[in-house]
């Protein structure tokens, strides 16, 4: 693709020409239903999120990522809809090479034949924000250079307004998204700002860099707020280290790194890495796992996070008037579930949501490869409750992006992870707060 449509009236245009197919594909399911004639929702569904996901790719930027942040198994938006977005992190097409170079010489003050030794024009991934390309130092060090879609930083408003009023189609009873779509925001704004991005991948490096993790370090020299330059890390992608069917003591190697790096997160109370996504870790040839992304990093307020892990053992031992206490501190009840139809149902859906999401704490030892677990988990999603508007706080926008993305990883890669040490950290944050 030559260019990237910025201005406020190429993004509105965009935008409006995608509301006028998803009405019209909805309206014309209404019709069907009228007249008797079949019309199955899914397909529907499917065939709008293509639609979608095509005028979206022209987009890139905030469009495309909010549509991946939300449709990450929230429950907001159709699950067809999520499985198209996901290929947001694969399938978008990348700039083309002079406006790669022109990018590079306006950020950095020199081409980049100048700059590097190596310099491979065709992108290795190309995504919503920006895409990478390898290169080398004069110094023969790799590195990965990520360039930023020019513009994207100042669409972020237009689109989140645009966007939002898209979104809110999919969602029972228009429900008002304002607060997500405000956390989501926020969160773009920091991921577009690659110095931010760079400090991120220092901290996580000093953090991380002695045991199985591997992290690249940053060059602030070759780096602005839109060009990131950082060491490269060898090695491959979950899909190309499955292509090489590997061991089940491969597959529980890198599922425990993986697994343990989650848990150490936590026990730090720190930032956390926010975007568990396959594309984002590296299997390298030295048995270490790769950490190559850190634009969305996050902190939770303290309240929050600890009524987030006070869930997991609430739940294993079925304790339901603390599981209704929390859920009311947590924003996910409204009412007493007892007296209010529509909260029962709510409540009894997420206690065995809940209940379901924290066995693989309950004994020392899980397997992920567990088919039968990974289709209970997946019916959670299919078979929830019609919500008057989303439910809990805009902090699980990004926590469930994390923890299902940790379990969506594990389940494909089809590990045993040993899990009484992350059950123990998870007691000892408790224990101080009692």
């Amino acid at each position: 693709m030559d260019e990237f449509p910025s201005s406020k009236y190429q993004r509105g245009k965009i935008f409006a020409k995608t509301g006028l197919k998803v009405g019209k594909n909805y309206a014309a399911h209404y019709l069907k239903t009228l007249t008797g004639r079949k019309s199955e929702k899914a397909d529907v569904d499917r065939r709008t999120a293509e639609q979608v996901f095509g005028e979206f790719t022209n987009l890139r930027g905030t469009a495309l990522k909010m549509a991946q942040t939300l449709s990450i198994d929230q429950g907001f938006l159709p699950e067809e809809f999520s499985e198209v977005m996901t290929q947001a992190q694969y399938k978008v097409p990348p700039i083309n090479r002079s406006l790669v170079r022109s990018i590079i010489r306006r950020e950095l003050g020199k081409y980049p034949e100048q700059i590097f030794d190596e310099f491979d024009a065709q992108a290795m991934a190309a995504a919503s924000i920006g895409q990478v390309h390898k290169g080398r130092l004069k110094n023969g060090q790799p590195v990965a250079v990520k360039i930023q879609y020019p513009g994207v930083r100042d669409t972020i408003s237009t689109d989140i307004a645009l966007a939002g009023s898209l979104f809110k189609k999919f969602v029972s009873n228009g429900a008002h998204l304002d607060d997500y779509i405000e956390e989501i925001k926020s969160t773009l704004l920091k991921e577009t700002d690659y110095i931010a991005e760079g400090q991120s991948i220092n901290r996580f490096h000093e953090r991380f860099a002695s045991g199985d993790i591997i992290t690249p370090e940053w060059i602030p020299g070759l780096s602005t707020e839109r060009v990131l330059t950082m060491t490269f890390i060898e090695g491959v992608h979950l899909s190309d280290f499955l292509d090489k069917t590997p061991s089940q003591e491969e597959r529980n190697h890198y599922g425990q790194i993986l697994w343990n790096f989650f848990h150490h997160q936590i026990k730090d109370r720190k930032e956390i890495h926010a975007d568990t996504h396959p594309g984002n870790f590296i299997f390298t040839p030295e048995g270490k796992l790769g950490v190559v992304d850190f634009g969305c990093v996050k902190s939770f307020p303290q309240e929050f996070f600890i009524n987030y892990l006070r869930l997991l053992p609430t739940h294993l031992q079925q304790d339901e008037e603390e599981i209704i206490r929390l859920y009311k501190e947590l924003d996910v009840l409204k009412d007493e579930p007892d007296s209010n139809k529509s909260e029962k149902a709510i409540y009894e859906f997420c206690k065995n949501y809940g209940y379901t999401f924290a066995l693989p704490y309950i004994e020392d030892e899980f397997n992920f490869g567990d088919e039968e677990y990974k289709q209970i988990l997946a019916g959670y999603t299919k078979s929830a409750p019609i919500f008057n508007g989303p439910r809990g706080s805009k902090h699980f926008i990004f926590t469930t992006r994390v923890h299902l993305g940790l379990y969506h990883f594990l389940m494909k890669l089809k590990a045993t992870v040993q899990t009484k040490q992350s059950r123990e950290i998870v007691e000892d944050i408790l224990s101080m707060f009692p």
